[in-house]
């Protein structure tokens, strides 16, 4: 049997940019990435706490050391420069496995930095 759990978080980051004119997806730091265990073009839940909004879209690398999280495309009419947002990713994984499963869960300063 295999059941859906946590596998990345990053609690409360700052948007920094949205970009409307971009086909879709969330732009974060590589060094975000890389703490949180994302990878491109992972699918992420994004979760705006400032207005309640959720959506699903996907990873892109952003330069790494820069801070940035930026909603591209559709998702950025659901976010404003400022907003606190949780992005998290889940994993499909058995039941025995999942007993021992540690997810990777990081809580960036206000720059969004480790």
């Amino acid at each position: 049997m295999q059941i859906e759990m946590l596998k990345s978080k990053i609690h409360r980051v700052k948007v920094t940019d949205a970009n409307l004119d971009y086909i879709g997806s969330i732009t974060i730091d590589e060094d975000l990435m890389d703490a949180a265990n994302l990878i491109e073009n992972e699918k992420v839940q994004v979760v705006n706490n400032n207005n309640g909004e959720r959506l699903e879209t996907y990873v892109i690398k952003g330069k790494r050391g820069s801070g940035v999280i930026c909603l591209n495309g559709a998702a950025a009419r659901k976010v404003q420069k400022g907003d606190i947002l949780i992005i998290v990713s889940y994993i499909q994984i058995d039941l025995e496995s999942a007993k021992t499963f540690e997810p990777k869960i990081i809580f960036p300063d206000e720059h969004n930095r480790i």
